[in-house]
């Protein structure tokens, strides 16, 4: 579910979601995407038949993320066969040549999770740009590549200008949004831990504050 880098307005991803409370908060409050976890090691992590589950109640304006971390082609035939995806998010280290590959054989939009610690890291950011429909900056991860609530410094991608639309990602909250959005331009807030009340557990409320405070902002 692309979108032009004209957007005006800062587009909402929650991502891990794993149950329909908090998923139904999301698309009531005006989420633009919602993601699916199907990394095991995730607290976050969705098995294919809860997938399918709550995807039936997404609507067809939202956009349903499937984050994958090094994901073979079986695995990802297996979950596309049950789950209406409209975006597959790669999240480890695969390659560029690698998204090629999978945006050729499964016919969908791509995104690319890009760590980020210091400014060298957006040195192959074209590499990517050249073939991912989407990135996503976000914290370079300790034990998990993603989701741990942590933040880098946002100022690294102040100038950014990409030719793609793009995500931030890390450690990104409620109460942060607008010096995130001071500092930053992307065309989306991608939102996990920071709208959780413990790990892997969502909280509706504060995501129905946090997508509030992105459409104010």
């Amino acid at each position: 579910m692309p979108f032009s880098k004209m957007s005006i307005m800062t587009k909402v991803k929650i991502c891990g979601l794993t149950e329909p409370n908090s998923l139904t908060a999301a698309i009531e409050a005006g989420a633009d995407f919602v993601g699916l976890v199907f990394y095991a090691p995730s607290p976050r992590h969705v098995e294919v038949e809860v997938a399918k589950y709550l995807a039936s109640f997404i609507p067809d304006n939202v956009g349903i993320v499937g984050l994958f971390v090094n994901p073979d082609d079986d695995y990802l035939t297996r979950v596309l066969q049950d789950v209406p995806l409209t975006m597959i998010q790669l999240h480890g280290d695969e390659t560029p040549a690698r998204v090629t590959e999978i945006k050729e054989k499964f016919k969908l939009p791509v995104m690319k999770a890009i760590p980020i610690a210091n400014a060298d890291d957006l040195k192959n950011v074209a590499t990517y740009e050249a073939v991912a429909d989407w990135l996503l900056f976000d914290a370079k991860g300790e034990a998990l590549p993603g989701g741990n609530g942590k933040a880098f410094d946002w100022s690294i991608l102040k100038e950014y200008q990409g030719s793609n639309p793009w995500m931030l990602a890390g450690g990104v909250t409620p109460d942060n949004i607008e010096d995130a959005l001071k500092i930053t331009t992307p065309d989306a807030l991608d939102v996990s831990s920071g709208v959780e009340s413990a790990k892997g557990v969502k909280d509706s409320d504060k995501i129905r504050s946090f997508i509030f405070a992105v459409k104010q902002a």
